[in-house]
């Protein structure tokens, strides 16, 4: 008996390693101090450039959209989704991606799957311009089926202390506008996978004329950031407040910034759901309420501005307006949707 036959193969994990070296390599800036292969990463915060720095660290995974991902043996997608969720889930209070770190849980460690991995949280740090500094890659068979694996990550980011968004300013009259989403991103995951593969029995290969696609590509669109569009318009004067809309939809997510005595009050009609949803809704049979509880319904990302500013972000960026802040008129929740 040894370490192999137990199930952890040494060598593989460390040629997993030495591929994905350069790739990691490649998100580097110059406040990444060390190499991959330490005990941790060091990086150093360019006291010139930040006066009042504050940090801020949010830790993610991408739910059970890895079971299409094995199901489809696509695993580059999933690495983006980890990474532009996480920098999303940062950026609404202003912070700006500076370091990533990730963790990888397997049964059995295979360097093929763990390069295609790690390209593509390459891939989703560079374009949020921050370092991949580090994470774990761990085999463990008897807490994982062979095949099966988990992901997650770990982010921090840096915003200057005044610049902090937090909708503590959001007011009644300010604007709520929405950014589209292109899919379910990385949530309800659990409802769409119960539709598709048990009620429909449909496999990722199935070609659904409805959506024009095949049932895994539709399910495996990567979750965007919305980080490069909005990074230069980060100021609590310009926009008052932010919500990444994922678990629990736009009824869960908005409410978390909405101060006490406002409701944020969302006009459903006001932009045009990607064909999945109405595709799950009806195939499916779930009530609206519970589809916009369990699904972003087309918008992905909402921020909340003066009034004055509403034009500036329809015009330079694709924002859609779609509610308003106004007094709460006795509704027990922040959010109202108008269906």
């Amino acid at each position: 008996m040894d370490y192999k036959k137990s199930g952890v193969n040494i060598e593989a994990g460390e040629d997993a390693v030495s591929r994905i070296k350069p790739l990691v390599r490649a998100t580097f800036n110059q406040n990444v101090l060390t190499d991959i292969g330490g005990f941790g990463g060091l990086y150093a915060l360019d006291l010139a450039k930040w006066k009042h720095p504050v940090l801020v660290s949010s830790m993610d995974g991408v739910g059970t959209k890895i079971l299409v991902a094995q199901m489809a043996g696509v695993y580059d997608t999933v690495g983006q989704d980890l990474v532009n969720h996480c920098v999303n889930d940062i950026f609404v209070q202003g912070a700006i991606p500076q370091y990533f770190l990730d963790y990888i849980g397997v049964g059995r460690l295979s360097p093929d799957v763990v390069v295609e991995i790690i390209s593509g949280l390459s891939k989703a740090c560079s374009e949020n311009r921050m370092s991949l500094i580090g994470g774990e890659m761990a085999e463990m068979p008897g807490i994982y089926a062979e095949k099966d694996f988990d992901l997650a990550g770990t982010i921090v980011g840096l915003v200057e202390k005044e610049n902090l968004i937090n909708g503590s300013t959001i007011k009644e009259g300010d604007v709520i506008l929405g950014y589209p989403s292109n899919g379910l991103h990385t949530n309800g995951y659990s409802l769409a996978r119960q539709i598709v593969f048990h009620q429909m029995n449909l496999a990722v290969d199935s070609y659904i004329p409805e959506l024009q696609d095949t049932v895994g590509a539709a399910l495996l669109k990567v979750h965007p950031s919305y980080f490069p569009i909005l990074a230069n318009h980060a100021n609590p004067q310009i926009i008052h407040g932010m919500a990444h809309i994922t678990g629990g939809g736009l009824p869960g997510n908005v409410k978390r910034i909405i101060p006490d005595g406002l409701q944020a009050t969302i006009d459903t009609k006001t932009w045009e759901r990607p064909t999945i949803f109405r595709y799950l809704m009806n195939t499916g049979q779930i009530d609206e309420n519970e589809m916009y509880r369990a699904f972003n319904m087309g918008i992905g990302f909402i921020i909340v501005v003066p009034e004055k500013n509403t034009d500036t972000f329809i015009n330079e960026t694709n924002a859609v307006k779609i509610g308003l802040i106004e007094k709460n008129k006795g509704l027990s929740e922040k959010v109202k949707l108008l269906l």
